[in-house]
């Protein structure tokens, strides 16, 4: 997403839609890159107008993540809306007022997904 980027990190922060979709992408990659290994499942939910950016299962156990690129709405009806359905074992806000991005990076996902965290 950045090789023909024409920003820099400041710039890039500065532009609200391209930030939020590069922290969402960098997010989603390092879960590809565990789904990919075998460490877990990934998929993303969405029912109306209600989604969830990824949802990741690591054997019976599930975790809903919610990824924002700046400061984070007081409610996640998506979020909400998917736990009403399908009770998850965990949800997380990375990004905004959740988990750091960076941290969430630095982990390994079965840190965060698992059950024996």
């Amino acid at each position: 997403m950045t090789a023909m980027a024409v920003f820099e990190l400041v710039g890039a922060r500065a532009e609200g839609e391209f930030w939020r979709h590069l922290v969402e992408s960098a997010v989603g990659a390092h879960l590809a890159n565990a789904a990919l290994r075998g460490e877990c499942t990934l998929h993303y939910w969405r029912e109306r107008n209600h989604e969830v950016d990824f949802v990741v299962q690591s054997g019976s156990f599930v975790t809903a993540i919610e990824v924002k690129s700046g400061r984070a709405p007081e409610a996640h009806p998506g979020i909400a809306a998917f736990v009403e359905a399908f009770d998850p074992n965990r949800t997380l806000l990375v990004g905004g007022d959740g988990i750091a991005v960076e941290e969430f990076l630095m982990q390994p996902v079965s840190h965060w997904v698992r059950g024996d965290r």
